[in-house]
């Protein structure tokens, strides 16, 4: 068969075509394939990125929509900075509610759930799963009110072990707090509330802690590369039912009631019918001071943050803590270029698209850009964030020694 030079040329032309699309799918193809190095999947009610040579898990909680609509994507950058540093990542979601005792109540319910599928998906992999089976390896990361559910796993975490201790605490806290305006009855009518609350929690933590335990056990009897289950390095160790222990890392922490939900004007209203967070600000504060943990406490403001600022200065100036001593480079205390939205950013090849922060508009100088590239957002924000990070890691193995 004949093929005219038109032909031809249309030949050439089409291949040209399919020259450039083979490239364009090659270079697709290797993009997804680096994206795919931090793959998160939904266990529970969370996403995880398991990682194949894990150090520990960073439990993370972002703030309100960011974390609780696609938060692997609007805190990408960071996150894979976590996971490049060796950790498995779990995204715990942030759901809206007014009562802040029970979100946290099922962020720690989470861990139990999750820890077991953990360890199954990391045999199957064929990933070391060791560092999973010791809740010391675990820690906290939070961004904005999200860092309030942290705050408040920690107060649980000081609560005294028997029922008496606990309604003393909680009572301390409450009256301590309550408004002149508020009748005995209300006051005795919250404590009560609270202390069944707490109570209910615990039971369901010593219940789920002895679940999870038991299927960990068994997830592990079913290893093949194990030979010897009463290895003491395969034991499971669960310190205590909440946080004790663990290391937090505050990001322009939050600490709000029900105007971070509804307008001020709205809030204020609806606060005069009864209506409100449980706990208050000013109940959570007392609830942090009272228990006075939080040995193990990293925490990064911005000074554009005007949405942190006062929470920000309650630590500092009220709580004081974390320490800051001066000049020394054990200082868990940072501040870092930037607004609120600092800990925002997701990552396309060399380039870091940063969510604007509306302070960029007045102060456009004093913010990072919109578009920066990787090396200028890592060195401004990812790595002393992460080297914060590995300092409260040191602190925690001394404290453990």
């Amino acid at each position: 068969m004949l093929v005219s030079g038109k032909d031809v040329g249309a030949i050439k032309l089409l291949c040209g075509f399919l020259t450039i699309e083979k490239v364009l799918i090659c270079h697709v193809t290797n993009l997804w394939s680096l994206s795919l190095a931090m793959r998160f999947q939904p266990v529970s009610h969370s996403w995880v990125a398991l990682n194949s040579k894990p150090k520990g898990v960073i439990q993370f909680i972002g703030g309100a929509f960011f974390g609780t609509f696609w938060p692997m994507l609007f805190y990408r950058n960071l996150l894979q900075r976590f996971f490049d540093d060796g950790y498995t990542i779990i995204l715990l979601p942030f759901n809206f509610s007014f009562n802040h005792y029970a979100e946290s109540g099922f962020l720690i319910r989470e861990q139990y759930e999750i820890t077991p599928e953990l360890v199954r998906r990391a045999i199957l992999a064929g990933y070391d799963y060791k560092p999973y089976l010791d809740d010391q390896n675990f820690a906290w990361v939070g961004h904005s009110i999200g860092c309030k559910y942290i705050a408040l796993l920690e107060g649980f975490s000081a609560l005294p072990s028997d029922e008496q201790g606990i309604k003393a605490f909680i009572t301390k806290v409450v009256e301590e707090t309550s408004k002149s305006t508020d009748s005995p009855e209300k006051v005795k009518q919250k404590i009560d509330g609270t202390v069944a609350d707490i109570l209910i929690l615990i039971n369901d933590l010593e219940q789920q802690r002895a679940t999870a335990t038991e299927l960990i056990k068994y997830y592990i009897s079913q290893d093949p590369k194990v030979k010897n289950v009463n290895d003491k390095s395969l034991d499971v160790i669960i310190t205590s039912i909440f946080i004790k222990g663990q290391p937090s890392l505050l990001l322009a922490p939050v600490n709000t009631g029900l105007e971070s939900a509804v307008p001020k004007p709205l809030a204020d209203i609806i606060i005069k019918f009864g209506f409100d967070v449980k706990p208050t600000p000013k109940e959570t504060y007392a609830l942090i001071k009272d228990g006075d943990l939080f040995n193990l406490l990293g925490l990064v403001s911005f000074p554009l943050d005007n949405i942190a600022k006062s929470t920000v200065q309650w630590f500092d100036e009220t709580f004081k803590k974390p320490p800051k001593p001066p000049n020394s480079p054990n200082d868990y205390r940072q501040v870092l270029k930037g607004g609120h939205l600092r800990p925002l950013g997701f990552r396309i090849g060399n380039l870091v698209f940063n969510f604007p922060d509306l302070r960029f508009l007045i102060k456009p100088n004093q913010m990072p850009p919109i578009i920066e590239s990787t090396q200028r957002r890592s060195t401004e924000f990812e790595t002393p964030v992460s080297q914060l990070y590995q300092r409260l890691e040191k602190k925690q193995e001394s404290k453990n020694k």
